[in-house]
């Protein structure tokens, strides 16, 4: 496994320490929402590296994507606690056991989605920035 697979995987990981949120990794989103809401992670992009040449290392500033959903009559309070909830597992294990030099999430953006036939959804993207070094950019 690549270390931007096994970083990412991590992060998976850790986000599914939240208690009674499913997260998800690169899929769709479902018909259905749970109450509790739902986090779909993205792997992003890594970005241009920085290089250093002695010994020969890339310095990424990896940026993935957190996809976060509620649905519900208490959309709002949900979603607050859904996100805080996100920061703080984050904040807990800023270096993912090691495997990355730090993680830092930015501020969301929610939006309001109308569902025809529903109740509309509460989303936003919670961009997570991965700061890590490799000594091959394929790897």
């Amino acid at each position: 496994m690549t270390s931007r697979e096994t970083i990412l995987t991590a992060l998976a990981d850790l986000l599914r320490t939240v208690p009674h949120v499913p997260v998800l990794r690169g899929e769709v989103l479902p018909e259905r929402v749970p109450a509790t809401g739902l986090m779909i992670l993205r792997d992003g992009e890594p970005g241009e590296p920085g290089v250093t040449l002695s010994p020969l290392c890339y310095h990424y500033q990896h940026r993935a994507e957190i996809e976060t959903v509620v649905q519900g009559t208490n959309r709002d309070a949900t979603f607050a606690a859904l996100c805080a909830s996100t920061g703080a597992v984050i904040a807990a294990d800023r270096t993912l056991g090691g495997r990355c030099d730090w993680v830092e999430a930015e501020a969301p953006q929610p939006v309001d989605l109308p569902v025809e036939g529903a109740a509309s959804l509460k989303a936003a993207v919670i961009p997570v920035i991965l700061h890590y070094s490799t000594a091959d950019p394929l790897a």
